[in-house]
């Protein structure tokens, strides 16, 4: 191992350190996500098309994220900063999304219609560019610092900070300021939340890159271009697709209008899924694509999987709206926060312990569990006519998603390269952006014609395909 690449010895703290920056980022998307951006969604465009106009907004500033955590983690690859290669852009990522977060609280108190809509638009998406170049850097620091041995462990410890810890601090706090309308209350906490959050991140000991172990590939931008373009038509060319035929097939009436209407949206989503991955994956690597092939395919694996898991948050407010009535606008946030809560209760239990047996049993039979549960779970949450039942699915789905979160992070960093773990994580973010955007973009519409009940079960459908896609991943003949 070269002096530019070597590993310090890890103490107890590193596991907070290495970590922490992502308990600011999932606690900033599940207070924008789920509560903040839908409701001021609805309030600006209405009940006909909040669904649609949410799903329009969604796919534009997801795919602004891809592009920009793919070029953040390259630039991080070469970063020769004494500073270290990734903190620096931590940093930098922090102070701009602080100014995007006082602009949604502007808009909110000043704003009304459709232009409140647009600027709402503009300043989301400049919040995914400032918020996704710090999330690009920090996801090397698990490849840089810890040993292929600890990997699991550590990732765990990642999906702790990154799923249970800001689930129950949303839910026990944000949720209720934002139920209470006190928005700016929301905002400044997420504000204090990524300065300490920086400031721990900012003590995690880098060893300066003297000299980056490649030349910096210039084209590889453009092919990261090229590569969120093809994502972005792919899903825009179903999503169309699909928009196209829903009202023919609502014209049907009954039970065989929501069965066809089902069918088009697994397919649909599945196409997106599946071929806009193995296009995407050839244009951003080129013929290394062919030397890594499960890379490929443990992209599909995570982005199956979360288009149910982060849809499932990005509309809980509105399905829980349409389960009871009795619950509209700001009402429904708090047991919308309640469900999120006790997702990330299970989460919070299963998070460690699954990086753990990531370790002892591997990370293949632990998504495998993952996939199935999660199916379940939705079932569970779909099937439910009261707000107790609602929770247990909440908590098998929050057992899945923990373990899925360890392993399928584990199994990342051991497929790929780790002197270009910024480049390649970076590039994986077309499961993380593309999820929210498969599933807003597609499943809006649908929500909006044929209800949210509807679109929950589709995304039961893509937690299953998740398992399936476990068959061509073969670590082993990968690295």
């Amino acid at each position: 191992m070269s002096e530019t690449t070597a590993q310090k010895p890890l103490h107890w703290y590193d596991a907070i350190t290495i970590n922490v920056y992502f308990f600011a980022l999932t606690l900033r998307s599940q207070t924008l996500t789920p509560l903040i951006v839908p409701l001021l969604v609805q309030q600006f465009v209405g009940e006909a098309t909040k669904g649609t106009s949410y799903g329009n907004l969604r796919l534009v500033s997801l795919m602004v994220a891809l592009l920009v955590q793919a070029v953040a983690g390259m630039l991080s690859d070469h970063n020769t900063s004494r500073w270290g290669r990734r903190r620096p852009f931590i940093l930098a990522s922090t102070v701009l999304e602080i100014i995007a977060f006082l602009g949604v609280g502007w808009i909110a108190g000043r704003m009304v219609g459709m232009a409140g809509y647009w600027a709402l638009f503009a300043v989301i998406v400049c919040s995914m560019v400032f918020s996704n170049i710090g999330h690009g850097a920090a996801q090397g620091l698990i490849p840089d610092l810890v040993p292929p041995s600890q990997r699991g462990r550590y990732s765990g410890i990642k999906a702790f900070f990154e799923l249970p810890l800001p689930l129950i601090i949303v839910a026990f706090t944000i949720s209720r300021m934002v139920t209470a309308g006190n928005l700016w209350g929301a905002i400044l906490a997420m504000i204090a939340v990524f300065v300490v959050a920086t400031v721990l991140t900012m003590m995690v000991r880098e060893t300066p890159l003297k000299q980056p172990t490649k030349p910096m590939d210039w084209t590889g931008i453009l092919r990261l271009v090229a590569m969120t373009g093809l994502f972005t038509l792919v899903i825009v060319l179903v999503g169309t697709g699909v928009r196209w035929l829903l009202p023919h097939i609502l014209a049907l009436k009954g039970s065989l209008s929501l069965v066809l209407i089902g069918v088009v949206g697994v397919a649909g989503m599945l196409l997106a899924v599946v071929l806009g991955v193995i296009a995407s994956v050839r244009i951003s690597l080129g013929k290394e694509a062919g030397k890594h092939p499960s890379f490929t395919w443990w992209v599909i694996n995570r982005l199956a999987f979360l288009v149910g898991a982060n849809n499932l948050a990005s509309f809980v407010l509105y399905f829980i709206q349409e389960r009871f009535p009795e619950l509209q606008g700001s009402a429904a946030a708090e047991p919308a926060s309640l469900l999120m809560m006790v997702v990330g209760v299970a989460i919070l239990v299963i998070s460690i312990p699954s990086g753990w047996l990531t370790d002892k049993f591997g990370a293949k039979l632990i998504l495998l569990v993952s996939g199935l549960l999660a199916t379940l779970g939705t079932i569970v949450v779909i099937m439910s006519r009261t707000m107790p039942v609602m929770f247990v699915g909440g908590v098998l789905i929050g057992l899945a998603t923990g373990a899925f979160f360890s392993s399928n992070w584990a199994l990342g960093t051991s497929i790929v390269p780790k002197e270009e773990a910024g480049r390649w994580l970076g590039i994986s973010n077309l499961a993380g952006a593309g999820a929210g955007a498969v599933g807003a973009y597609i499943g809006g519409p649908i929500g909006d014609g044929a209800g949210y009940v509807l679109l929950m079960g589709l995304y039961g459908f893509l937690f299953l395909f998740s398992t399936l896609a476990l068959i061509k991943i073969k670590p082993e003949a990968s690295v």
